[in-house]
């Protein structure tokens, strides 16, 4: 046989679930030992290809299984196929599957020139020891799990945008002293693909009623893909109209389908508000505004 086998070590595991893919289980195994020739399984299919487990049982020191990938005439043109795959072998006293992959390249290459690959799973002295548990009654099974990785092309762009283009926007609300406090003010604005709302509670919302102005940012929900989330980083702000010492907080928040919008109740006292000599209603008019720190953007192909 040539060497197909993999040469950066290996990876031993033990796991109780069987291999996902394939099973062979060998009665008499010294009879298929004294033989003298590997044995090839049935074909069995994995990932859209059909591939045949490989058994050396005549090694002098270790018992070796190989994958092969079969029927490679029907493969066009210079092909390749990578896939990550584990080999397997039942251990019957612990009930575990001892499992065993290539140590720092789990992604093999099969190609024209080699279609098979693997690798010296135990000595033969261990295997053939019963009370290790691989070969009992002189019966042994192993195993296969093979995943073929095919790039499907789709892909997606996250990127953190400092100062996004339109991420400002003002919400003017006049006659302040005439509007319900009850009522809620609003502002749309896009930015970063996304429709978002300004959203004032002029009387104060939940803790905040009736004791203190409530400015949210929120989300259009019809914008955003079910599981999706934005980050955003961001300030609300009441302008002060007089000497430019504004009452603003700054806010970090995923936005996503069960939290779409973020703020404060409490963002400030309705008795600074009303205040005249502090300047946030000028002319009877309250000036809100939202300003986008950083903000997500995605971008992906259908």
């Amino acid at each position: 046989m040539e060497n197909n086998q993999k040469s950066h070590g290996i990876t031993v595991t033990r796991r109780d679930l069987p291999p996902a893919h394939f099973s062979l289980k060998i009665e008499s195994f010294s009879l298929l030992r004294n033989a003298g020739e590997k044995y090839e399984s049935d074909v069995f299919e994995a990932g859209g290809y059909k591939w045949r487990l490989c058994l050396n049982p005549s090694g002098k020191s270790f018992v070796s299984l190989y994958l092969k990938l079969e029927k490679t005439r029907n493969l066009r043109g210079t092909w390749k196929v990578n896939a990550e795959f584990k080999l397997f072998v039942f251990d019957r006293i612990k009930k575990k599957y001892l499992t065993v992959q290539d140590k720092n390249d789990p992604v093999t290459l099969f190609h024209e020139k080699k279609t098979e690959w693997g690798f010296d799973l135990l000595p033969l002295e261990t295997f053939r020891d019963s009370s290790k548990g691989y070969l009992v009654k002189d019966s042994c099974v192993f195993g296969a799990e093979v995943f073929v990785i095919k790039p499907s092309g789709k892909h997606e762009v996250l990127s953190m945008i400092k100062k996004p283009a339109n991420g400002f926007s003002t919400l003017k609300i006049p006659c302040f002293s005439k509007v319900d406090k009850n009522s809620i003010s609003c502002k749309d604005f896009t930015a970063g693909g996304r429709s978002w709302q300004i959203k004032v509670y002029p009387g104060g919302y939940d803790i905040g009623k009736g004791n203190s102005l409530s400015v949210f940012l929120e989300l259009d929900r019809d914008k955003l893909p079910p599981g999706k989330a934005i980050w955003a980083e961001y300030k609300l702000r009441v302008l002060d109209q007089h000497r430019d010492k504004h009452v603003e907080n700054t806010f970090r928040h995923w936005f996503k389908s069960s939290s779409l919008r973020q703020g404060s109740r409490r963002f400030m006292p309705l008795g600074d508000l009303h205040q005249v000599s502090k300047g946030y209603l000028l002319n009877d008019t309250l000036i809100v505004e939202a300003v986008f720190l950083t903000l997500s953007v995605s971008k992906h192909n259908p």
